[in-house]
């Protein structure tokens, strides 16, 4: 599947516009990042990297560097015919990622249905 940076990263945003607004008032400093691929999994659809908000204590300082969620352009395509696939999978991706900065670990995904 084929498609331009800026309508994979609208895609994106439109995706975390599905997020319901009490949880994205939960979240605290994370930014979320289109990449090309992961150089060290290609394969990779997503990742998040950061500071659980369930494992925040005193020691996280409101100083701390962003939590990050990477979405990765190329790997998704990869998977996806159409549109509407990269559309699903895009908003499967970025739902659970941000799950992960709730703390919600693989296989709770897994269980309920965000694989």
């Amino acid at each position: 599947m084929r498609m331009s940076p800026q309508r994979f990263e609208e895609l994106v945003s439109d995706a975390l516009d599905l997020i319901p607004p009490e949880l994205t008032r939960m979240m605290d400093n994370v930014v979320v990042l289109v990449e090309a691929r992961n150089e060290e999994e290609p394969d990779l659809l997503g990742l998040y990297e950061g500071v659980a908000l369930t494992e925040r204590d005193s020691w996280y300082a409101a100083g701390s560097l962003p939590d990050r969620i990477f979405i990765y352009r190329d790997a998704l395509l990869d998977i996806c015919d159409t549109e509407e696939q990269v559309v699903e999978e895009v908003a499967i991706t970025v739902i659970h990622e941000i799950a992960h900065h709730f703390g919600i670990d693989d296989e709770r995904l897994h269980e309920l249905g965000w694989a």
